[in-house]
């Protein structure tokens, strides 16, 4: 018998997790109120995504520094940074050109950092919060001189501003082909109320329908990070500053330079982010619209161990978190079943590895989970807001375990050190 190649045989597991995660979300929906609760359809999907691709390329832009050996706790001002420049961009030349302007936007806050960091040698938590400080200033003032004198604006908020533009994906999901409307066999299953095949034709639908060419564009930046930071020299080169400086100035890489272009990258990605924001969320720059998403997407990082798939997946989980809160209210309700579920389950495999103690405490906890399910029809108003940051700690808290930093990351870097 041969063996299954490998690349086959990671897609099954992908094609078995998905399915899988289907199957618990559509059980849990059906144990709390289908006909209320929206925890999963094709609008929950589509609001996922949407919500998802701020916290995605901030995310990105993380990657990009620490790989280098670059902390970047600046990621939260570079969005905002490239709020306000996407926005006025948006007005200016139109939407694609806002997008371009808010990357440099970020990038000229990376920029900033890097010269602080790479150049100065400043702590880099320093150097990260005094740009989360100075951005909202810088775009308080900016805003003052010149959103303020214009109809629609003020010293907090700009005019409207045009979106990219939408697609649908032709035949699976109605999309034109030359003026022709193609069928929508994804959302046809999806009517038919099919239990787990309606629900998982009904993500296909959301995520397929109505996408932005920028939300586009920022997914397939995944993709491209790895292939540059894995299978070029440049990324090759990138990654040895954040592994060994010392060692790759003594193979010539020019250390400076390197992470000088890292964190740059890295500001553009945030900048881009702050940008989705405006044009593409919400149509207007906002004062604090950013609502600390460049933190999160420092926390997929984290999650994803440093790796680009792994901030997708948990740019995606936070991104269902802050859906559900702002779709439905109740699907938060009925994500205490499922987090009891879920928590009760690791507390099995805990007890299986001979943890007595972390068993008992995580035990204790989904047993807390269900109590509260079950006595309650609702969580307090407060708790659906703050839903997003505690998946973010939650998250951070189980996946510590297998996490591996860049070994030089934070590290201050001289040129001729030992």
């Amino acid at each position: 018998m041969n063996p299954v190649p490998l690349k086959e045989s990671r897609a099954l597991r992908w094609m078995v997790a998905i399915l899988g995660l289907v199957l618990v979300l559509s059980l849990t929906q059906e144990l709390a109120r289908p006909e209320t609760t929206d925890l999963i359809s094709a609008g929950t999907a589509a609001s996922t995504l949407r919500r998802a691709v701020p916290i995605l390329l901030a995310g990105l832009g993380g990657i990009w520094a620490e790989r280098a050996g670059v902390v970047n706790i600046g990621l939260e001002g570079m969005m905002i940074l490239g709020t306000w420049f996407g926005a006025w961009g948006a007005l200016e030349f139109g939407p694609w050109w806002g997008i371009a302007i808010g990357i440099a936007g970020g990038a000229a806050g990376g920029l900033l950092h890097a010269v602080a960091t790479v150049g100065f040698g400043v702590d880099h938590i320093i150097s990260g919060v005094a740009i989360n400080i100075l951005a909202p200033g810088i775009t308080r003032f900016l805003s003052r001189e010149i959103f303020a004198k214009q109809s629609g604006g003020g010293i907090t908020q700009s005019p409207r501003v045009e979106s990219v533009g939408h697609f649908d994906v032709p035949f699976v999901s109605g999309g034109e082909i030359f003026g022709w409307a193609t069928p929508d066999i994804f959302g046809w299953i999806d009517d038919r109320g099919w239990f787990v095949v309606s629900d998982l034709f009904a993500v296909a639908s959301g995520i397929t329908s109505n996408v932005s060419w920028a939300t586009l564009l920022a997914i397939a930046l995944v993709p491209g990070t790895v292939y540059v930071l894995w299978r070029t020299p440049f990324g090759l080169r990138v990654r040895s500053c954040g592994e060994h400086p010392v060692a790759a100035d003594s193979l010539g890489v020019n250390v400076y330079r390197m992470k000088y272009a890292a964190v740059v990258i890295s500001g553009g990605m945030a900048g881009f982010g702050g940008a989705f924001i405006a044009i593409e969320q919400t149509g207007i720059y906002r004062e604090a619209q950013t609502q600390g998403r460049g933190f999160i997407g420092l926390a997929t990082v984290i999650f994803g161990n440093w790796q680009p798939l792994g901030a997708f997946l948990g740019s995606i989980l936070f991104g269902f978190a802050d859906a559900l809160q702002l779709r439905d209210r109740t699907a938060v309700h009925a994500l205490l079943l499922l987090t009891g579920v879920a928590v009760g389950l690791i507390a099995l495999r805990s007890l299986k590895r001979s943890q007595p103690v972390g068993a008992g405490v995580l035990l204790l906890i989904s047993a807390l989970m269900l109590w509260w399910y079950l006595v309650t029809d609702s969580v307090m108003s407060e708790l659906p807001p703050v839903t997003p940051h505690i998946a973010t700690l939650i998250v951070l808290v189980f996946a510590t375990s297998r996490l591996r930093m860049p070994a030089a990351d934070g590290m201050r870097y001289r040129k001729g050190q030992e």
